[in-house]
């Protein structure tokens, strides 16, 4: 697979270039292994009826083989959920993310977005925990996601929403990887994404 653009949020792409240059080298070249995608998924939507996409399942799956691999594991952090004036407390409540090395933490994500911001919540709890120094978002450009379900979706989303928050969220340093199966053309492109488009797949998921 390719990068297709690579974002820094408060420094964490430099940080991850000069704290961790072999980690860095290793995620890099872990995007790059993953050759030959096919598209395996028959889709059922209205919309793309029959059309075959690429399978996020089978995406995840390569991605952690590869990490794994490589001596990336997940890291959980288990406790129990107290509230203040609330009598009543959860237990085995806990928080995960898939791969870790380090203090260096690592999301792949092919699902809907607020799983995506979801990861930068757990990115800022493993780092207000003293378990983590930086955090590693990778995730499909618009390029990629167009050829996928209706309800992966795509970086360039999450970069816009990170830059209108204005540095208030989150608050640790983050890298975050907009891949794609090929190289993005070099001419400038313009693409659709809108409001009906987004109810047609709401009601589809009802």
């Amino acid at each position: 697979m390719f990068k297709i653009l690579e974002y820094s949020h408060l420094g964490g792409a430099e940080i991850l270039q000069v704290r961790f240059p072999k980690i860095s080298k290793e995620i890099d070249d872990v995007i790059g292994s993953i050759t030959k995608v096919k598209k395996l998924k028959k889709s059922k939507e209205k919309t793309k009826k029959n059309r075959m996409l690429y399978s996020p399942k089978d995406l995840n799956k390569r991605f952690t083989k590869a990490l794994n691999a490589k001596g990336y594991e997940q890291l959980i952090d288990r406790y129990t959920v107290k509230i203040p004036g609330h009598n009543y407390e959860v237990k085995g409540a806990y928080k995960q993310v898939d791969f870790a090395k380090n203090k260096v933490l690592v999301e792949v994500q092919f699902g809907k977005y607020p799983f995506m911001f979801y990861d930068l919540f757990k990115f800022q709890y493993f780092f207000n925990e003293a378990k983590a120094e930086v955090g590693v978002e990778i995730v499909p450009a618009h390029y990629m996601h167009r050829q996928m379900s209706s309800g992966t979706s795509y970086g360039e989303q999450l970069l816009w929403d990170i830059e209108r928050l204005k540095r208030h969220f989150p608050s640790v340093p983050v890298k975050v990887i907009l891949i794609g199966v090929e190289p993005l053309p070099t001419e400038h492109l313009v693409a659709e994404e809108g409001l009906k488009k987004s109810i047609a797949q709401q009601k589809e998921d009802v």
